[in-house]
Formats: C-alpha cells, structure tokens, sequence
C-alpha cells in the first residue's frame, strides 16, 4: 500500500516524532474533525487514526470506501464495531494485546489514584469552597489510603499497577480476577474471589477488560455486598457497571462516594442529561472526569510512537515490500 492517504482525525497534541514516522509511510493528514468533518473527509482515506471521539461504526465505514486500517492507541475498542470492520476486511490495529509494551504506560493507574484520594481528601469541594473566599478546614475532614482494605477488581497489567501503588501508601490490598495466578501476586497483596473481595473492602476499584460477557456485570448483587459507606472507582469501561444500580447505591447512602473516569456510551458530543452526570452536579460525593486516565502527553506519545511504527509494518507487508529492520 504505497503511499497510503492516511487520515489523522484527532490531532491535538500529536505526536511530532510519530507524525514523522508516518510521513514516511505516505500521505498524512493531521486534523480535528467532528463527526460530520470526518464523514466528509474519508472518501479517499486509506488508513484512519482516532483516539476515543469518534465511534468508528457502519456509517464511519461506509463512508471509507478505500480503508484498509484503523488505528487507535488505545487498549479498549468500544469505539470501534469490529464486526463491521472484519466483513469489510479492514484491519484495527490497538494497543490489546501489548503486554511487554503497555507495561510502562502507567498513565491510567495513577488517574486511579488519584481520583482515590480526591474522593477521600474532598479535594475538588475544598478546592471549590476556597475559590469562593471561604477558609473552613473542619468541612472537609478526609481518610486515609494507610490501612484502608482496598479491593482491586481484575489483576491484568493496570490492575497490578494499581495495587502496587495502593500497598506503597500502606493500603490492605487485596484482588480478584478469573485468570489469577496466585503464584504471580506481588508481596503484600492477597487474592479472594470476587464476592468475598467486595464484603471485605472499604474501596474497590475496577481495572478489568471489557467482553461480550461481562457487560454490566458489576451491578445490584455487587454492590449490595460492599460494606456500607464503601467507596467504588471505575477506570475501566463505563459499560461494565450497571449504571442505574450504582446510581441507587449513592442516593440511597449505601456507598459514601464513587469516582469514575468512563461512562456507558460516552459521547465527544457531551454527557449532558445523563443521570450519573446529573447526580454529580448536585452531589459533591461523584466524581466523574471525561475518559482522561490515559490522557498525559507522555502516554500519548509514547503509545503514537509504537502505534506509528506497528502501522508502518502493516503497510509494509501489505505492500509486499521487506520491513524496516528494528
């Protein structure tokens, strides 16, 4: 595929070095489009790069004639109908599957993190209450990670960062995941089974992949067995929690607080008028930030880099022309 047109449809902030490597590769066009200015725009497209805004679907296909790929730095692929993409014998090139690569983005793990501590320090609401002229340190006594029985709900490579950080602060850590080796926990992390995780957790935070089989599997019964006055983050996919159960969770004061950085269906269009949104805005205990835990310019830059060049040996073979040496 000599001199592939190859469409880059979000652009902001991408990588100079990545850019580089695929102008080498053919025709690049960097840019920040809409979904109508990327309907209009991939007639003649061959390849097409996205992050998490646009929905790469039947129309997005259809409108791409010429595709050969679609590329997006991303583990998740909710975004992208694979499906669709395979019948038409488009390949989707993804960072699922990169281990040995992906164990040195950390970006999400310590977006986790951090949301743990914003939720149990009230962060943003203190933040919120100075910048209105007030000085009320009593208003917004917190707790601690130190001794906190934290429940770390899939042990894959994020699952694992996370619970290192979480025993780093002194945390009680303990994990569940259907494909645990107990023989591969890391020192002073303990493994249960899911139902005995959530009764013995005070904090539990979701890190598993998103299948056809677990759609909203974290739900009623799940929730139900936390302690009450948990906490729950989620930086996983918004589509593994049943929404309307962990939104019964809060208004009822079964769980004192939950931070989440996805969103079932989230949309670039906005998430106005969804209802976890609406509690938030009126309810200092839901933090929800938009799908940014993978969003530092250094993870980005890396994963383009390493997506670039896992590009440029897709065109390559499928010119038929020997790969760049390593």
């Amino acid at each position: 595929m000599p001199g592939a047109r190859i469409l880059v449809a979000e652009s902001e902030r991408f990588s100079p070095e990545a850019a580089e490597l695929l102008r080498g590769a053919g025709r690049l066009e960097l840019a920040d489009l809409d979904r109508p200015g990327l309907l209009a725009a991939l007639a003649g497209v061959e390849v097409l790069w996205v992050r998490l805004r646009h929905r790469v679907d039947e129309e997005v296909l259809s409108a791409a004639p010429r595709l050969r790929a679609v590329v997006s730095p991303t583990t998740g692929l909710n975004h992208v109908d694979l499906r669709a993409a395979a019948a038409r014998g488009v390949r989707v090139l993804s960072l699922r599957g990169e281990t040995d690569f992906l164990r040195e983005v950390r970006a999400t793990a310590e977006h986790a993190v951090g949301l743990m501590l914003a939720l149990m320090r009230h962060i943003p609401a203190a933040a919120e209450h100075v910048r209105g002229g007030a000085w009320s340190r009593d208003r917004f006594v917190g707790s601690e990670l130190h001794e906190r029985a934290v429940g770390v709900v899939g042990y894959g490579r994020l699952g694992r960062i996370v619970a290192r950080y979480l025993a780093c602060f002194g945390a009680r850590v303990t994990v569940t995941d259907p494909r645990l080796d107990g023989a591969a926990l890391e020192p002073g992390v303990g493994a249960a089974s899911l139902p005995e995780l959530l009764e013995g957790s005070r904090l539990v935070t979701l890190h598993a992949d998103l299948n056809e089989d677990n759609h909203g599997f974290f739900g009623r019964a799940e929730l139900a067995r936390m302690p009450p006055g948990a906490l729950f983050v989620n930086t996983a996919r918004g589509e593994l929690v049943d929404e309307g159960a962990l939104l019964e969770a809060l208004r009822s004061g079964r769980l004192a607080g939950a931070a989440l950085d996805v969103l079932a269906g989230e949309s670039s269009a906005g998430m106005a008028g969804h209802p976890l949104v609406d509690y938030a805005r009126e309810h200092g205990n839901l933090l929800i930030t938009p799908h940014v835990g993978g969003a530092t310019g250094e993870s980005m830059a890396r994963t383009e880099r390493f997506m670039a060049a896992r590009l440029l040996e897709f065109l390559s073979r499928a010119a038929g022309t020997p790969e760049p040496a390593e």
